[in-house]
């Protein structure tokens, strides 16, 4: 895929926090790979396209291609949200010894986005 992503991992106690940075180029994709692997429960994901985003396609896939999002991420525009406990639309998954693989298809040309992902 075209496109760059820039990954930040931390872990801040017992939370790990993974933050995808995203820019797509002409063909409207992105995607990257997290250098290490995940254990724990998905507590919060943050979706978060710029004004240039809309109607973009965005998928997190564990080590066995199976999306973190169960689907939730399918039809993003611009603006925030939010996905995890307590919400509507809570994709509260697991990953298990996991590197996670952000993919970003169908955005604008030179669009960006913030991808933050919590795991406990």
């Amino acid at each position: 895929m075209a496109g760059t992503v820039t990954i930040t991992e931390q872990t801040i106690t017992s939370v790990k926090k993974v933050t995808f940075d995203w820019t797509c180029t002409t063909g409207g994709a992105a995607s990257g790979t997290t250098t290490k692997k995940y254990d724990g429960e998905v507590l919060r994901v943050v979706l978060k396209g710029s004004s240039g985003t809309t109607g973009y396609a965005l998928v997190i896939n564990d080590s066995d291609s199976i999306d973190i999002l169960e689907g939730a991420g399918s039809t993003c525009t611009s603006g925030t949200i939010q996905l995890g406990t307590g919400e509507a639309k809570s994709p509260v998954s697991c990953v298990a010894e996991s590197a996670l693989e952000l993919s970003v298809t169908g955005s604008g040309n030179a669009s960006t986005g913030k991808t933050i992902v919590y795991i406990r």
